[in-house]
């Protein structure tokens, strides 16, 4: 059996752990082949959860669980900092892929063994998503793959769709995958880098999946993978600057000259949006903090080295990576759906990309 190195990076984690160790007392795939590798970043308010770890994880290690690994970290390394480590961890102690799970997200019997039989019927299957649904309410899907809206925003598709109503393919391709339950081989890892420890938080997963889709790999969603995840739009909304800062990086990491060009009165339209949803929100500050950083000349300076990495290392060109963007948002979410975004954005912007994926032919 292929050895699966089940990373799963502790914030305080002890309103969700204990359902975390129920679900992955169920699971059907070999126990000797996994480990549960438990990285604890200390949270500002409650610290590190080893206390809570020892006492009630490590004795189940190797008996109803696989073995368990705590490595608890000194400061907090953020979601790509921390993921790291435990990427570090299985790298060394020779596993064949490494499956990241988030801090409130629960496998099912078969989420491991599903992912394992999609990376063997394509060599060039990169990154392999679970079909995520949402917990409680288990019926609604939480992501069945992100979307790329073409100013570098993302978002889950399929958001609250029940999954009575979608029919999805064994495998599906995604635009990007999230990180909330996703498989990748180890050896490429080893090859490409893990996560880009710059993003600290969001879109990180973005950054990953469209590195190896520009190298000619595939991200897919697997459909018989499924995991539980107790997501609330409500807690990435307050990470505003980080969300907004890294899309800006995104698309300054992928985008060839031409089509920054294209897409740049696009960008502009929608800063001016999100400025004016960040007043009514009362985040403006975020925005001055984002705009802030974007004019020092250090900041330049690590993404345009970022950039050149990426364009160095791409096989694939701008038509092909964007393929599957799009022009409107989806958030499906009351407190940021508005008519304007209904009825004048989403039109306007999905017009806007259709002529601009359209001209881009390099």
């Amino acid at each position: 059996m292929k050895r699966i190195a089940i990373i799963y990076l502790s914030f305080h984690c002890e309103p969700y752990i204990d359902d975390v160790v129920k679900a992955l007392e169920t699971v059907q795939y070999p126990k000797e082949a996994l480990e549960f590798i438990i990285v604890d970043n200390p949270h500002p308010v409650h610290g590190l959860s080893m206390a809570h770890l020892t006492e009630h994880v490590l004795p189940k290690s190797e008996k109803s669980l696989p073995k368990v690994t705590l490595l608890p970290q000194e400061s907090n390394l953020g979601f790509a900092g921390g993921n790291n480590k435990g990427v570090e961890y299985a790298e060394q102690h020779g596993f064949d892929y490494v499956f990241f799970l988030n801090n409130d997200a629960y496998p099912s019997e078969h989420t491991f063994t599903e992912l394992v039989k999609a990376f063997e019927t394509d060599s060039k299957i990169a990154i392999a998503q679970s079909l995520i649904m949402l917990h409680p309410r288990r019926e609604l899907i939480n992501t069945s793959g992100n979307m790329i809206q073409f100013v570098g925003l993302g978002y889950c598709r399929d958001y609250q769709v029940p999954l009575s109503e979608r029919k999805f393919q064994p495998i599906e391709d995604i635009p990007y995958a999230s990180g909330a339950a996703f498989m990748i081989p180890t050896k490429l890892c080893k090859q490409f880098g893990a996560w880009d420890n710059d993003f600290f938080l969001y879109h990180e997963d973005m950054e990953w999946s469209l590195r190896l889709k520009s190298m000619g790999y595939r991200v897919v969603m697997v459909r018989d993978s499924v995991v539980y995840h107790a997501y609330e739009f409500a807690r990435s909304i307050t990470k505003f600057y980080w969300m907004e800062r890294n899309r800006f990086g995104v698309l300054l990491m992928f985008l060839k000259i031409p089509t920054l060009i294209i897409i740049a009165p696009a960008v502009l339209a929608y800063e001016i949006g999100t400025y004016a949803f960040a007043w009514k929100g009362k985040w403006q500050t975020e925005k001055h903090k984002l705009y802030a950083y974007w004019i020092k000349p250090s900041t330049w300076k690590m993404w345009l080295a970022k950039r050149a990495r990426i364009q160095k290392n791409r096989s694939v060109s701008d038509r092909v990576l964007t393929a599957d963007w799009v022009g409107y948002v989806a958030f499906q979410e009351e407190r940021v759906s508005n008519p304007i975004l209904t009825y004048i954005a989403n039109p306007i912007m999905t017009i806007y990309w259709g002529v601009a994926h359209f001209i881009i032919f390099w």
